[in-house]
């Protein structure tokens, strides 16, 4: 399926999934980790000589024309292609679930983004952080380019733990521990009745419960590795905060700013992730009741009937290529919750070769209910895809499934 073929007809050279992943990783290194992103429409070299066009509402304007135009419109605006920290990270994190035999010169990779996560740290910044390699206008502030934020961070840092975990690299420890250490001396505040971390930049104290869990995973993790329990106070609080805004169907809002109230895919399957994980590493059982009812909205409200994964929770419309990844993800790790999971997690799959894959090696951004916007974003797209991939290849070594096909009956109450 390839360039101006329709995504909806099956081709008979569609890959399966240790070819995909190939195919995937050529496209990748063929263009050394770096591309375009949806939000990166403020790295357009046409705003310098236009000043007027440098401030909010047109930033604004550019980031969500350039995001939801079906024709990618980028080289024409000048926006360079760009490595990513939090794209390189996912793709590190990639090759450590990865066998030789699949992902080839492994090891070489694996240096080479160690390497440039280590020289892409922040600029300024006394501890290891890093930022987005594009600047992002929010409700009411511009972000720079490279200025460290919680999620960013967090992920790196995490890639980090997985390098340590695989190669004991001591360096990879370091930087990931400074990570947690800024998160905590930086981006952490409690008022005495709430707790969070600053997000997107320090000193702003709204509530975005997914940033929060995931750094307070990040913190279990490094006090697993540490043994440094200051760690351990405030991942708790956080979560516990969290856990309480969790919705009685047990959903989660993004945040609790009156702009934040919708309840997406890839958030949620973040939300539940993180709590699991705090669980796993602190032996505890405290969040398992918000586990469980967290996984059975979600299994239940975010796939179609065809087990294409929904965005949100209530339109069957986009399909977006982060969802289809943070679908399988999210299915493979609660596998335990459903036996029909690892089959739920093939049949997304084989929906996104048949719906969003480009013969050039890569997958599409979005499914619409009218057209499919096929640009190729490193990012948001691939590196999560590829992370995907690779953990049900794991998956489905570990337990093949000679022949078999997602039962419609696995997928709840559509």
């Amino acid at each position: 399926m390839g360039r101006g073929s329709d995504p909806d007809m099956q081709s008979a050279n569609q890959p399966d999934l240790a070819a995909a992943i190939r195919a995937l990783l050529t496209y990748c290194r063929e263009n050394e980790w770096a591309g375009y992103d949806p939000y990166d429409a403020l790295n357009s070299r046409l705003l310098k000589p236009h000043s007027f066009l440098d401030s909010r509402f047109p930033r604004l304007a550019l980031t969500q024309f350039m995001k939801r135009s079906p024709v990618n419109l980028r080289r024409l605006a000048l926006i360079p292609r760009t490595q990513n920290p939090k794209a390189l990270a996912l793709f590190l994190s990639s090759l450590f679930r990865l066998p030789d035999a699949i992902a080839g010169n492994r090891e070489a990779d694996i240096r080479y983004l160690i390497e440039r996560l280590a020289s892409s740290r922040s600029e300024g910044q006394r501890y290891s952080c890093w930022g987005y390699s594009f600047p992002w206008q929010g409700r009411s502030i511009l972000v720079p380019a490279g200025a460290p934020n919680l999620v960013c961070t967090t992920f790196v840092a995490e890639s980090l733990l997985d390098a340590y975990e695989r190669r004991q690299d001591g360096q990879c420890a370091a930087m990931a521990v400074s990570a947690a250490e800024y998160i905590l001396n930086e981006l952490y505040w409690s008022d005495g009745t709430k707790s969070g971390f600053s997000y997107p930049m320090p000193g702003l104290r709204g509530e975005t419960h997914n940033a929060n869990l995931l750094a307070a995973a990040l913190f279990c993790r490094v006090y697993r590795l540490t043994g440094q329990e200051r760690f351990v106070a405030p991942a708790l609080g956080v979560a516990r905060q969290a856990v309480h805004k969790q919705r009685p169907d047990g959903s989660w809002y993004y945040g609790e700013h009156a702009s934040q109230k919708w309840i997406d895919n890839f958030h949620t399957g973040y939300n539940l992730s993180a709590l699991h994980s705090m669980g796993t590493l602190l032996g505890t059982a405290e969040f398992e009741e918000n586990v469980r009812r967290g996984f059975e909205f979600y299994r239940a409200h975010f796939f179609r009937k065809d087990t294409a994964p929904k965005y949100f929770h209530d339109r069957n419309y986009p399909i977006d290529a982060h969802c289809v990844a943070q679908s399988i993800l999210t299915l493979l790790e609660f596998q335990d919750r459903d036996p029909g999971n690892l089959d739920l997690a093939q049949a997304v799959f084989d929906w996104a070769i048949r719906h969003m894959w480009d013969e050039r090696g890569f997958f599409y951004y979005r499914r619409l209910r009218l057209c499919t916007i096929r640009t190729s974003y490193m990012r948001w797209t691939q590196a999560w895809m590829l992370l995907a991939l690779a953990t049900l290849f794991t998956q489905t070594e570990a337990a093949p499934r000679e022949g078999k096909t997602v039962d419609a009956s696995l997928v709840h109450a559509l």
